[in-house]
C-alpha cells in the first residue's frame, strides 16, 4: 500500500472516466429483451461471448465463454452479478478498465479448480488494468477511529458500516493477471484484489493475484476471511491491510515475490491502538533470488512489517529468501514505530509463531526501526513448519507453471 494524496483535479479525472463509460441496461425477460447482435447478450444473460462494459443496473448472468471487459464496469447497489466457471475476460487496455462491485451489490463468481474465472490482457504487461474492487458496509476503523472513510483509489467511494456479517457474495477460483493500473494523479493504483469494508458473510477462496504493479491483495477494514490466497510477482506488497481489518478464519496464504517486490506483508491499523487482531493460520512468504524493491535502495525488503498499530496473530509461518539487498538489511519481522510495539507487540496482539525461516538474513529477532524496545522479541525457529499446501490445478496455473508448486 502506498499513501496517496489526490488533488481535486485528479479525483475529477478519475470520476470522469468512470461516469462517462457506456451504460449497459440489462433487461429482465419479462421486459421482452432483445438480442444485442455481436455482443452475445440476450436480456440479462451473456451467452459465451461479448463485451462487458458500463454500469450494470439489473441482475446479470455470464456463462462460460470468452469475453472482453472494457472500461470501468460498475455493479450497482442491489444488483447481483453471476459468473459461471470457465468464463475468461480479456481486459481492454485502451482505456482504464476494471471490475467494481459498489456497496450493496453482490457477485457470485464461483469458478472451479479446472474451470477458473480468469481476467487477463493481451499484452500481458503488469499494470494493464484496475483489477477487482469490492466495497462493503462491514465495520472499519479509519484514521481517528471513524466508522467510514473515502476510498483511496481515486473513485471517491464511501466504505464502512456496522454489519459484521455483511455478504458481498462468493469469490472462488478466480485469477487476476496484470492489474495495478495507475489512475488520476499517476500515483494512485488499484490492486489485484481490493476489499473495502467487506463482511464476514462473503466467501473468498482460491484467489490468484498475478504480476500486478501494486499490492497483490489489500483489505481496508472489514471482517471477511480468506483461504488459499496466492500472490505472485506483485510489485508492491503481496498482502496488505489497514483500517482495522480483522478476519478471524484465514488460512493458507502464499506469496512468491520475484523480479520486483516490496514487503511480503505490510500491516497497519490506521493509528487505532484498539483495533482487533486478525488471525491467519498458514502463511508462506518466499522471495526469489535477485528480487529488488520498486525503488532502488529502499528498505522495503523484509518479510512482514507492522506499523501504525497494525497487528495480527499468525501461526505456521514459513519465510524464505529475505536477504540484505542494495545495502539495506532485510528482516523476518519489522516493527516500525514505538506505539505499535507498546500497544500491539507487548500486549500480545502481534504474534508470529511457530515460524520457520530459511535462506534469510538477520533472523535472531524482531527489528525495531529507530527505537529500542523495552522487551525485544527473539525468534525461535520451528523446523517442522513447512510451506503451505494448496491443491493446485488450472486455477493456479499461468504460462504452464502451477504456482502452488513453486519453492
Amino acid at each position: 500500500m502506498k499513501t496517496k494524496f489526490l488533488k481535486v483535479f485528479s479525483l475529477a479525472a478519475a470520476l470522469a472516466f468512470a461516469t462517462n463509460s457506456c451504460t449497459v441496461e440489462i433487461m429482465e425477460d419479462a421486459n421482452n429483451p432483445t438480442n444485442n447482435s455481436g455482443t452475445g447478450t440476450t436480456g440479462n444473460v451473456m451467452n459465451g461471448s461479448g463485451t462487458l462494459k458500463g454500469t450494470i443496473t439489473q441482475d446479470l448472468l455470464i456463462k462460460e465463454g470468452n469475453y472482453t471487459l472494457e472500461g470501468l464496469v460498475k455493479i450497482a447497489n442491489g444488483v447481483k452479478l453471476t459468473i459461471e466457471p470457465g468464463a475468461t475476460f480479456t481486459v481492454s487496455t485502451s482505456t482504464a478498465s476494471g471490475l467494481v462491485l459498489l456497496k450493496g451489490s453482490k457477485a457470485y463468481m464461483d469458478g472451479s479448480t479446472t474451470k477458473p474465472i480468469v481476467f487477463t490482457t493481451t499484452s500481458k504487461t503488469p499494470g494493464d488494468w484496475c483489477g477487482i474492487t469490492v466495497y462493503g458496509d462491514a465495520p472499519i476503523k479509519a484514521n481517528g477511529g471513524g466508522p467510514t472513510a473515502t476510498s483511496e483509489d481515486g473513485l471517491n467511494q464511501i466504505y464502512g458500516g456496522s454489519d459484521i456479517g455483511s455478504n458481498s457474495g462468493v469469490f472462488r477460483y478466480i485469477r487476476v493477471e496484470y492489474a495495478g493500473k495507475k489512475i488520476g494523479d499517476g500515483n494512485s493504483e488499484f490492486n489485484g484484489f481490493t476489499f473495502y469494508a467487506v463482511g464476514a458473510g462473503t466467501i473468498l477462496e482460491n484467489l490468484v493475484s498475478y504480476k500486478g504493479t501494486d499490492d497483490g491483495i489489500e483489505f481496508f477494514g472489514g471482517t471477511v476471511s480468506a483461504k488459499n490466497f496466492i500472490s505472485y510477482g506483485n510489485y508492491d506488497d503481496s498482502f496488505d491491510w489497514q483500517d482495522g481489518w480483522y478476519g478471524q478464519d484465514n488460512s493458507n496464504w502464499f506469496a512468491y515475490q520475484t523480479g520486483i517486490g516490496n514487503f511480503g506483508m505490510e500491516i497497519e491499523s490506521s493509528n487505532n491502538s484498539d483495533a482487533n487482531a486478525p488471525k491467519v493460520n498458514g502463511i508462506t512468504l518466499i522471495r526469489a533470488t535477485g528480487t529488488n524493491p520498486e525503488s532502488a535502495g529502499s528498505t522495503e525488503i523484509s518479510a512482514i512489517q507492522f506499523k501504525k498499530h497494525g497487528n495480527g496473530k499468525f501461526s505456521n509461518v514459513y519465510i524464505k529468501g529475505y536477504v540484505n539487498t542494495g545495502g539495506k538489511n532485510a528482516y523476518p519481522v519489522v516493527i516500525q514505530d514505538a506505539p505499535t510495539d507498546i500497544s500491539q507487540v507487548l500486549t500480545g496482539k502481534i504474534l508470529v509463531s511457530p515460524v520457520n525461516i530459511l535462506n534469510s538474513d538477520n533472523i535472531s529477532g524482531y527489528y525495531y526501526s529507530g527505537f529500542p524496545s523495552t522487551a525485544p522479541k527473539t525468534i525461535t525457529l520451528t523446523s517442522t513448519v513447512g510451506k503451505v499446501q494448496i491443491p493446485g490445478g488450472a486455477w493456479s496455473t499461468v504460462e504452464g507453471v502451477d504456482l502452488t508448486t513453486l519453492q
